[in-house]
């Protein structure tokens, strides 16, 4: 005859209970898709450029936008304005906010694929860098989202992120596995 252990039962309803709680809680989401990932985009490369070009004239002239002899580094203020700060701000806005204010206008969040909780500074860092790898094949990294079923680009896969939104009329809940 078996000896039943006391702290098993209770164990295995706390357990149900948390795996019940964390499916209710995703339920409510779903992962955001390509076009209004697009759309996020260019708002916030709209954002940026309001920001950046009107400091980059002041600081090397129309000649920089114009010239076809301008290196893609201008020079020191050109690699800060156009390529250091623009990651600082994205990656602050995902830790602080969880999306850019892109994201914000079409309400997605970038989350953690496992947990769904707030992406760690490596992550963000990670996510980030990893766009250009995404980019580097004609862009097939950031279409990989369309086909993906977690809507996943590369640099969410290698991140191990997820672009989640409250749900509105989707077939496609969110599951947050341990």
């Amino acid at each position: 005859m078996a000896i039943e252990n006391p702290y098993e039962a209770p164990k295995a309803r706390l357990t149900e209970s948390i795996a019940q709680a964390n499916a209710s809680e995703t339920d409510d989401f779903e992962y955001v898709g390509f076009w209004p990932r697009v759309g996020a985009s260019i708002i916030d490369t709209i954002i940026l450029l309001i920001i950046t070009v009107p400091l980059l004239v002041s600081i090397y002239g129309w000649e920089y936008f114009t010239d076809l002899d301008t290196p893609l580094i201008a020079g020191p203020a050109d690699f800060l304005l156009s390529w250091v700060l623009p990651g600082i701000a994205v990656i602050l806005f995902w830790l602080y906010k969880q999306a850019t204010p892109g994201k914000m206008v079409v309400s997605a969040r970038v989350v953690d694929a496992r947990t769904g909780n707030t992406l760690t500074v490596g992550q963000s860092i990670g996510r980030y860098l990893a766009y250009f790898i995404a980019m580097l094949p004609l862009f097939l990294g950031i279409i990989w989202v369309a086909f993906d079923p977690r809507k996943q680009g590369w640099h969410d896969k290698l991140a191990g992120t997820v672009v989640i939104r409250p749900k509105h009329h989707s077939q496609n809940p969110v599951r947050f596995e341990p």
